[in-house]
């Protein structure tokens, strides 16, 4: 089975997590298909939180992958704000 999930990086205490697709059975950190994008939980300054390529999300799904909960909310999130910038221009 094909899954949507984080993959977490950075230091101790300063997580920040790519968003792949990746085979179910390998570890968390592991090998992958394809990354997305990436989640930083703790941005500092100007930092980006959230950089996702819903088109390939979308693709995804529409193959038969499944996202994890989280991977779920932050979409949900990047889509929002999407429609926001949309209706601001």
């Amino acid at each position: 089975m094909v899954v949507i999930r984080l993959s977490r990086g950075g230091a101790k205490k300063r997580p920040f997590y790519h968003i792949v697709v990746a085979d179910k059975r390998r570890s968390r950190d592991g090998r992958f298909i394809e990354r997305l994008g990436y989640y930083n939980p703790i941005p500092a300054g100007k930092d980006v939180a959230l950089e996702l390529n819903i088109e390939r999300v979308n693709y995804w799904i529409a193959n038969g992958a499944q996202a994890s909960d989280r991977v779920k909310t932050l979409i949900k999130t990047q889509q929002e704000n999407a429609k926001q910038a949309a209706s601001q221009a």
